[in-house]
């Protein structure tokens, strides 16, 4: 995938969200599998302490994931993460960024969202994609790379 088509979602705070950003600014979508779960928990925090640093450098970041906005709402409350979050319970963005894939809990095998982040800019261009992404460490990557766009 080289090029997103334009797209809208609805995120948190009653936001609309218009892929590539109508503002010009470089988009960090990062995908993770459920709201509330340690290591969901850890990037939205790790991506909330860098928020300052992608703003700075002209880029905006959302998280996706199924959950509700109901959902997205509390866990960004609790957490009080400084960005948007992204629902997306039709997979209409997961199907479009490939990101479904075949797990494996517990000998059970399921679908689900492969943890994943892309760098998008301005004119709908992925110029970056992380999959199967380990948290630690993995904002600090990002944020490298969208420094030097």
């Amino acid at each position: 995938m080289n090029k997103i088509k334009p797209t809208i979602c609805q995120a948190t705070n009653g936001t609309e969200v218009n892929i590539p950003d109508p503002d010009g600014r470089t988009i960090v979508l990062y995908f993770y599998p459920k709201d509330s779960t340690p290591g969901c928990t850890i990037e939205g925090n790790d991506f909330t302490k860098k928020h300052k640093s992608f703003i700075d450098s002209n880029a905006v970041i959302y998280g996706v994931s199924r959950d509700s906005l109901k959902s997205h709402e509390n866990f960004k409350s609790k957490q009080g993460f400084t960005f948007e979050l992204i629902s997306d319970p039709d997979e209409h963005l997961c199907k479009l960024f490939d990101v479904i894939k075949l797990k494996k809990l517990y000998g059970k095998e399921y679908m689900g969202i492969d943890r994943s982040t892309f760098i998008i800019d301005s004119e709908g261009n992925v110029i970056e994609r992380w999959s199967n992404v380990k948290v630690q460490g993995h904002v600090d990557e990002v944020l490298s790379k969208v420094m030097t766009i």
